[in-house]
């Protein structure tokens, strides 16, 4: 979810993809969108996760920029953000997705100054209710039943928050969420941030607001372990690109962070950096970066990676469960495992 610029399309050769009509999402699950999209097996324990000749599928093309993917399970769905086109779009398998939320991330009458004003993450709280990261409104809402949106935080000690990006519901009901500025038209340099750091958050059932990791310049995607005793941060920046984790505290507190694994080796021109991040049943990271997936075992060893040969924002669990989605760029890719998303609901 790194949301920096507005991410260019990829080249001519994906111009040729067929099945879709030219400038407007939709549907067309099949085979992997072209001959780069494969897996990358670096570790024999990645079998038993993702197996050998599980097709990669490309469900939605289309997109300017894919993100914060989030499965319905109460309707078979999947919702994901559009951020440039300022959207939450609903797919459901054998559709071409449709808009589900207009004006989702900036709902200001003036023209959006920058690249990405919509919402970027999403998620579900316990109640069933889509809460929404929004870039150009700079604030984590709520949609109500009715439609309406109540805003849950929008400013920290007086200050506005930066662009909230990623957020996750903790194991004791909290709200988690990160806060880079990649979604303020000038980033960093943008004179209208407020906060002198960028911080992961905590918002308690009551309201209150409290920073949870204040040491990352850019605190990106985030996840808890199935146990709920480890919180996992990607720092998404070049010059340091890692992903973190903290232990948590009785409570809900955060305490001590360490470094989990490094991907500067990954970091090329045009491939990202890491960004959101899903954990799986046996507290295995599948976290969206340079190039792709990285699947990382629980002890930080990089088991292999799903290669898109994109920039890639963040992944879900969907269908039962087993079912890897990929926001990758443009595209939302599929991928068929043989693990379940950690904390992933049941059907109602």
């Amino acid at each position: 979810m790194s949301g920096r610029v507005r991410r260019p399309r990829c080249g001519a050769a994906l111009a040729l993809l067929v099945g879709l009509a030219a400038g407007s999402p939709g549907a067309s699950a099949g085979p992997a969108p072209d001959g780069d999209v494969r897996v990358e097996r670096l570790d024999p324990r990645l079998d038993a996760l993702l197996p050998a000749g599980a097709p990669i599928e490309r469900v939605v093309d289309g997109n300017d920029w894919s993100e914060g993917p989030v499965w319905d399970v109460r309707d078979g769905s999947l919702l994901f953000s559009d951020v440039p086109r300022n959207v939450v779009l609903r797919w459901k398998p054998g559709a071409a997705p449709v808009p589900f939320l207009e004006r989702s991330g900036y709902t200001g009458p003036a023209p959006f100054a920058g690249a990405e004003p919509g919402s970027n993450g999403l998620t579900f709280d316990r109640e069933g209710r889509l809460l929404l990261c929004q870039h150009g409104d700079r604030r984590i809402v709520r949609l109500e039943p009715d439609g309406s949106r109540s805003v849950l935080a929008e400013r920290f000690e007086g200050r506005r928050l930066n662009s909230p990006n990623d957020l996750v519901v903790g194991p004791g009901g909290d709200l988690y969420f990160t806060d880079p500025p990649f979604g303020l038209p000038r980033a960093f340099d943008d004179p209208a941030k407020e906060l002198p750091f960028q911080g992961v958050f905590r918002l308690t059932a009551a309201g209150d607001l409290s920073v949870a990791v204040r040491d990352l310049e850019a605190p990106n995607g985030l996840g808890f372990s199935p146990d709920g005793t480890r919180l996992y941060v990607s720092n998404a920046v070049s010059r340091h690109p890692v992903w973190m984790v903290y232990e948590v505290l009785p409570g809900g507190g955060v305490g001590a962070g360490r470094r989990f694994a490094d991907a500067a080796a990954y970091v090329r021109d045009g491939e990202g950096v890491p960004d959101g991040l899903k954990l799986d049943e046996r507290g295995n990271l599948f976290a969206a970066g340079p190039g792709g997936v990285h699947v990382l075992a629980p002890d930080g060893t990089r088991l292999g990676r799903i290669v898109t040969g994109v920039k890639t924002g963040n992944v879900a669990w969907g269908d039962d469960g087993g079912t890897l989605y990929v926001a990758a760029n443009h595209w939302i890719l599929r991928v068929r495992t043989a693990t379940r998303g950690a904390g992933f609901p049941r059907a109602r």
